[in-house]
């Protein structure tokens, strides 16, 4: 299992790399979660940048979703699961928030204010903010500096590892009940 510390810097130094913010999270886990990294990363990069840059949810908070998905998802659309695990990745993006006060990559990166977002969805205009070019900037210095990518990056691999252990924890307690 892979230590929450070790995931924050792990995910931190993939963004740095280059990697976008989703996949930056997801190939932290997607072979411990039984997935070919290639094939994972591969699905995973139109979700950076807030989705195709369009400066959505964060792409942090997206990889936390996709890597919940490669933990608990299931291919049926039986109700049960689908509420198992809308309770969970309503619970990853709580804490996301809560640390970060916003789950909007256009709020994270300062584009509008924190809880704009919110504020246009419940006027009925969600869509009146400008979307980014569909163009992906330079990885400059420059670029690094204004960014808290790297940051968000580690904190959402950092939030999932913890519900991973977390979730390993119970898992052993109950198996430890059951004997």
């Amino acid at each position: 299992m892979i230590d929450a510390k070790d995931a924050f810097e792990r995910a931190k130094n993939n963004f740095l790399s280059g990697l976008n913010c989703t996949q930056s999270v997801v190939e932290v886990f997607a072979e411990e979660l039984g997935f070919d990294k290639t094939s994972v990363m591969c699905m995973a990069q139109p979700f950076g940048a807030g989705t195709c840059r369009m400066r959505e949810i964060c792409g942090t908070v997206n990889g936390i979703m996709f890597c919940l998905g490669m933990q608990m998802g299931k291919a049926t659309g039986d109700k049960e699961s689908k509420d198992a695990i809308y309770k969970v990745g309503q619970e990853l993006a709580a804490k996301f928030r809560e640390k970060n006060g916003s789950i909007i990559c256009r709020e994270l990166l300062g584009l509008v204010p924190m809880g704009t977002s919110e504020n246009l969805q419940k006027c009925g205009k969600a869509d009146s903010h400008q979307v980014s070019e569909p163009v992906s900037e330079e990885r400059t210095a420059e670029y690094y500096k204004k960014r808290p990518c790297p940051e968000l990056c580690g904190m959402a691999a950092q939030i999932f590892a913890e519900y991973l252990e977390e979730n390993s924890r119970k898992a052993g307690a109950v198996e430890d009940a059951g004997e």
